[in-house]
Formats: structure tokens, sequence, C-alpha cells
């Protein structure tokens, strides 16, 4: 065994390969090549750069990294933090389709089984405990340990599995940047492309990235949860209220996720915005008891403790 750190690499004289691992799993080639390909691409930024081209990465990173990712994937389909009528909730997976992280069925599975085995190594997808690297971006590229896609989705996002729409756009989840991609080269050429698909992405994938690996290293703990969960000013700031991560894990179904007047929640704007319009429903919040499970050095709540809304 050829091993540097928690990558490895077996000689199989049998297969007559060189068999690649990290932390023990396989590299998923197709991944490899994928976000290969879009970090190579990015490079061209410097040299295709406009106003037009930054606009759109502005622009659509928050329609797939907060109205998709965040607003919908996260809080609404995996932790049913609120409810939205069926036609919002597809349109609103389809915006999460163009962060290029997988179908709706696929991301909930997966995060799904990070909640239930939160910080445990070798079972949670993408603990630093394995890692820092490996939860950053390692556990993308490499097989899934848990079984199968199809059985993980099954176990853990059964619902979604039984319903026919979502089945479609899991399975159609890269034809949105495609479409995307060929409307920019149509309206600008290859540097709208440059800036609008491979720039974009890589924002909101490494965004979201970081919710995984250093909201579970750096930061503050304001609540006793059974995990490394923190709270991370930066990463809340670029993943529109994601990087309020301890509060996410003390309160999973909570849609709000920033809970001090300091700790600012885009996504929790959003959602107060559709609820405001009769758009969103039966929005759940932290409980009134949640003070007993703060921790004794953090400070006092500065907002009002929040009962459920019904």
């Amino acid at each position: 065994m050829l091993a540097w750190g928690s990558l490895g690499a077996r000689w199989a004289p049998e297969e007559a390969l060189l068999t690649l691992t990290w932390n023990g799993q396989r590299f998923d080639w197709v991944n490899v090549a994928y976000f290969g390909a879009l970090h190579i691409g990015a490079l061209a930024a410097p040299w295709t750069f406009s106003w037009t081209g930054l606009g759109l990465v502005l622009l659509l990173n928050w329609v797939a990294g907060s109205l998709g990712i965040g607003v919908t994937f996260h809080r609404l389909l995996t932790h049913r933090g609120y409810k939205l009528p069926k036609p919002l909730e597809y349109l609103g997976t389809l915006f999460g389709m163009l962060a290029s992280q997988g179908g709706a069925i696929t991301w909930v599975a997966m995060h799904r089984a990070h909640h239930t085995f939160s910080d445990r190594p070798g079972k949670d997808p993408h603990t630093p405990k394995d890692g820092f690297l490996w939860s950053h971006v390692g556990w993308i590229v490499c097989k899934l340990a848990l079984g199968t896609r199809r059985e993980i989705e099954a176990r853990y996002a059964p619902e979604l599995v039984a319903d026919p729409v979502h089945r479609a756009l899991n399975r159609l989840h890269v034809l949105p940047n495609i479409l995307v991609g060929l409307a920019l080269y149509a309206w600008g050429g290859w540097p709208l492309v440059v800036w609008g698909v491979f720039v974009r992405m890589l924002v909101t994938l490494h965004a979201t990235w970081f919710v995984n690996s250093a909201a579970h290293t750096w930061g503050y703990r304001t609540y006793d949860t059974p995990e490394g969960s923190t709270n991370l000013w930066w990463v809340g700031l670029i993943a529109w209220g994601e990087g309020w991560h301890n509060n996410h894990h003390a309160f999973q179904r909570s849609a709000r996720h920033g809970l001090e007047w300091w700790e600012f929640d885009a996504n929790w704007v959003v959602i107060r915005a559709l609820a405001a319009l009769g758009l969103a429903t039966n929005l759940q919040l932290v409980p009134r008891e949640s003070d007993r499970y703060r921790l004794a050095k953090a400070a006092k709540p500065l907002l009002a403790a929040e009962e459920s809304a019904a």
C-alpha cells in the first residue's frame, strides 16, 4: 500500500490496474472529471471578465444557492421547516438543480444521512473528523460508502422517491445548466459561459461545501449538540444563512437559522417574504424552551424566543 495521509494507492496484480482510494473509498472518476473540468473552465475568468458576467454570477448564485439549495433543498425538502404549494416547490427544485449538486432526492437523502450520523467518522458522509479536505470535496469525488445512490434515496428520502415529478427532476438534474449554458453562449459567447456557468457554479459549490467542512471546524457553539457543528460568520454570509450551523443542528426543523441579531439569515428573509405573501405556511421555529439547550458560556439570547407557527 502506498499512502499519503488519508489518500492511498493499491496495486492489484490480479486485476492489472491501479486502484486509487481516499479514506478507503474508491474515486468516482466521472465526478473527478466533471468537477475538475469546472475548475479548469473557471481559470479563463481573468481573460473573459465583463460586468455582465459578474452580474450573472451574483444573480444566478442567489437563484441556485439561496432559492434553490438553502430555501428549497435544505429548509423545505430536507427538514420540512415550512410548506409551499407544489408548483413553487418544483420551481425551487429547478433552481436548486442549477447548483450542480445533484437532484433534490439525492441531495436530501445525503443530508439526512449526515444528520443521522453527524460527525461519526466513517459513517457521516462528510465529517471533518475524516479529514477537512475530505469533508469539503473528497466525499464528492469518491464512491458512496452508504450504499448505491438508489438505496440511499429509498432509505432517507422515501416521500420524494414516491413523487413522480421529483423522480423526473432528479434524473434530469444536469439539464438546467446545459440550457443556461446554451442560452448564455447564444447571448454573449464563451465569456458569459465562463462566468455564468463555470465561475458561478464554483462560487455556489464551495459556499455549500464550506458548511460541511468549515462550519464543523471553526466558529462558536451556542447550543449543546452531540456533534461538532459551529456558527461561522463568513460561511453564514457566503451561504445565505446556512453557516449558522450549530443553531440548525440544535433545532433542525426550524426554518430560521440566524437567531441572534448579528446572525444575518438571507434565506430566512426569503421565507418570511413568501409567508407575507401567503405562499409559505406552517413555519417551524425554535421552541420557547430553547434556552435550556444553550451552553453555559453562551450569551443570553438577544431575540425573543419563538414558538413553532401553525
